[in-house]
């Protein structure tokens, strides 16, 4: 298979924007440090003078305007959504500029959604907006689904680009909370899945770890897993539930590296669809339901991979561009191809090999060309270049899935983010450890969970 990280379609101002920033007299020493901040959000249709609009807005009511990205909107009432950073503002400001651009007719995310946070650091132009609980992964923003490269497989077959923009529309009206839509394969589809299924399936037992084979047949078990059938992400988003806490949630093409991971630190993964081409079905150009189902799926049942994938997803929150790049690296190298060591010998756990089974095959040392294996190191492996259109130079491999996470929060340590965040579970929330008090109802919690280990282990002494 060959994947691209499935990553950013956020669309950055250029000069139109720097004019207009300036021109609201930002001041200089704002510009790279930020001791207040507030973010919103508003909607604005795809007409002449919109932008514009709010930016007078803004303007007239003296705000200072720091950071400014748009996304295209995800509901059918707008065309884009922006997302903007303002320095020190008053609530009255605030109130103001909603009230107006009300009045004006835009969009406004209610204010009590606003993200206040405070950055202590003076090498950070601020922090980017990042969802805070579950139901914000609402507002992660996708490239449709039909939106097909000339050298796709599929890009001169009308027929199957008009079911890859049915199938896109399926998941573009998703919203967290309520149960997956089911899709109708058709037998052309379940064909091609039954190729790829049949063809990956005869490698697992000697080249997939030991977590991989461990799921798989409950997979068969619980959720239609065959080569004549493909599953329904729904039923494996609630099977994944009941096993570590994950679920799945219908893309409805590729997002941006900021939106993907983060919805990894609520245990979320964004999931297609759609499948590939049946012309070519042992290769793919981006990521398809057939990628996601085997290579991905198996292994979120598994509790230390979960932990590992997590890990990621939160140190993503509130990173900078340059560090998440670096994260989308690491990503690349550990759940799409990462290696680990069983018995000596290197096993596959990365999902862009174990749904390829020309570069399972490869990576397993079985081609004529060998790759290069070294022992996984993020430090490294973060700023390591790598193809998208030919089979990986070079793998990592993992002695296990908690060594892996161990070296990754040692890598996220040395991140420059001004505060730390943890996940709870039982609220599915986002707490940011940037105050004494935080920390210290924090510890309580460890305290209160320690005491629970101690008396078990006391228990299992008598």
């Amino acid at each position: 298979i060959r994947l691209k990280l499935r990553w950013f379609c956020l669309i950055p101002f250029t000069e139109y924007c720097d004019s207009q920033t300036r021109n609201m007299n930002v001041p200089k020493d704002h510009q790279l440090h930020h001791s207040h901040i507030k973010s919103l959000i508003f909607s604005v249709p795809d007409k002449i003078g919109s932008l514009n609009e709010v930016l007078d807005i803004i303007k007239q009511n003296h705000l200072n305007l720091s950071r400014i990205e748009s996304r295209p909107s995800k509901t059918s009432e707008w065309d884009y959504d922006f997302f903007v950073d303002f320095v020190e503002p008053t609530d009255p400001q605030l109130e103001r500029v909603i009230e107006a651009l009300t009045k004006s007719g835009y969009g406004v995310v209610d204010p009590s959604t606003r993200l206040e946070r405070s950055a202590s650091t003076t090498n950070i132009r601020g922090i980017p907006w990042f969802p805070r609980k579950a139901a914000d992964l609402d507002l992660a923003e996708l490239m449709e689904g039909d939106d097909l490269s000339a050298d796709h497989p599929g890009f001169t077959d009308p027929i199957y680009r008009e079911r890859r923009a049915y199938i896109a529309g399926v998941a573009k009206n998703f919203k967290h909370g309520v149960d997956i839509p089911r899709v109708e394969y058709s037998q052309t589809e379940i064909e091609t899945w039954r190729v790829i299924y049949n063809k990956a399936t005869t490698l697992y037992p000697k080249y997939a770890c030991r977590p991989y084979n461990y799921v798989f047949p409950l997979l068969v078990q619980n959720c239609g897993y065959g080569p004549d059938t493909i599953p329904q992400l729904d039923d494996i988003s609630k099977f994944l539930q009941e096993c570590t806490g994950f679920r799945l949630r219908p893309a409805q093409g590729l997002i941006s590296s900021r939106d993907f991971l983060a919805a990894l630190a609520f245990r979320t993964f964004f999931s297609t669809q759609y499948i590939r081409h049946s012309s070519v079905p042992l290769y793919t150009p981006e990521p398809d339901v057939c990628h996601e189902l085997l290579g991905h799926v198996p292994l979120f049942a598994d509790p230390d991979f979960a932990e590992f994938s997590q890990e990621i997803g939160l140190a993503s929150l509130g990173a900078s561009d340059a560090d998440i790049e670096k994260l989308a690296t690491c990503y690349w190298y550990t759940i799409e191809f990462g290696l680990c060591q069983e018995e000596g010998q290197p096993k596959a756990y990365g999902a862009g090999l174990l749904s390829s089974f020309g570069e399972l095959s490869y990576a397993m040392g079985l081609d004529e060309k060998k790759p290069q294996i070294l022992p996984f190191d993020p430090f490294d492996a973060a700023v390591r270049k790598y193809p998208i259109t030919t089979y990986q130079p070079v793998y990592y491999m993992a002695e296990s899935f908690q060594d892996a996470k161990q070296k990754l929060l040692a890598f996220v340590n040395t991140m420059d983010r001004p505060f730390s965040v943890r996940y709870n579970p039982y609220t599915q929330t986002v707490e940011i450890l940037d105050t004494k008090g935080k920390v210290s109802k924090f510890v309580k919690d460890i305290q209160t969970q320690m005491s629970t280990l101690n008396a078990a282990i006391q228990k299992l002494q008598l």
